[in-house]
């Protein structure tokens, strides 16, 4: 079925997901389509989340904000419910991880405002094009993500460090790397560390924060782009009373392709 997945459009594949029939992670799925990242959150935090978004557009370059109460994310995916349409959800509370669940329909409320930020995956498609393997992919896994020291700037509540997913790249092909994914500003754009992981707090590579460890060859360099999973990390020190997002790497697959986002 996973290649049939791959060659389904993002609007199938989003009815597979909200009939329960697809509960993992989406990478790889609907190759050319945009996946977006998400957090939602009550009104009265949205404005500042927004503000720290808008300061750190590395880690959480916005797609689409939705009106107060408004399920539909319009922009990106007309007829798609945010509620249902994503694999997994994390919900937490004052910053605990209080569960995991595979639609949030029975706590959805109208003073929900949600967001939806450029997820990495998105490029992925234009590594594989340019011939450079992408080994979660290959591995059938979750892409490693990493908690590091590396600060963002804070907005009200909102504050702590980013989180970065790591893809190994063979040496030769690095300088290709940071040039195809440097196209896709909207989806986190160019690495944000490339080689040791310990220069930005990461202790144990094959130990991720988030996500599955994969192989890295002997001719391979870990190479690190910022991530969408930030605002989960920022959430457990920022602590607002409530805030729901994707578990990591169990995106929303949009309607926009990768073209609509790459830069000239």
């Amino acid at each position: 079925m996973k290649n049939g997945i791959e060659k389904m459009n993002a609007k199938d594949i989003r009815n597979l997901i909200r009939e329960g029939k697809i509960n993992g992670p989406t990478a790889g799925m609907a190759k050319g389509s945009v996946q977006a990242n998400l957090v939602i959150l009550p009104k009265e935090q949205a404005f500042d989340f927004l503000v720290f978004c808008l300061r750190n557009p590395k880690p959480c370059p916005l797609l689409e904000v939705t009106d107060v109460g408004d399920w539909e994310p319009k922009r990106v995916a007309v007829g798609a419910d945010i509620r249902t349409d994503i694999p997994k959800y994390r919900i937490y509370e004052y910053g605990e991880l209080v569960g995991e669940v595979e639609n949030i329909m029975d706590i959805w409320r109208d003073d929900f405002v949600a967001f939806l930020l450029g997820c990495s995956f998105s490029f992925e498609n234009a590594l594989i094009n340019a011939g450079i393997p992408v080994r979660h992919i290959d591995e059938k896994c979750n892409v490693p993500m990493y908690i590091t020291n590396i600060p963002c700037e804070p907005a009200g509540i909102f504050k702590g460090t980013m989180v970065v997913s790591m893809r190994p790249i063979r040496y030769t092909e690095i300088v290709k790397a940071v040039q195809v994914t440097s196209r896709f500003p909207a989806v986190h754009g160019a690495p944000v560390h490339i080689g040791s992981p310990k220069l930005i707090g990461i202790e144990d590579i094959s130990k991720p924060s988030f996500g599955d460890s994969v192989t890295i060859r002997d001719d391979e360099v870990p190479v690190f782009w910022a991530c969408g999973v930030t605002p989960q990390a920022v959430a457990m020190q920022a602590k607002p009373p409530l805030m729901i997002t994707h578990a990591p790497g169990h995106m929303f697959i949009t309607d926009l392709m990768d073209e609509d986002v790459a830069s000239a």
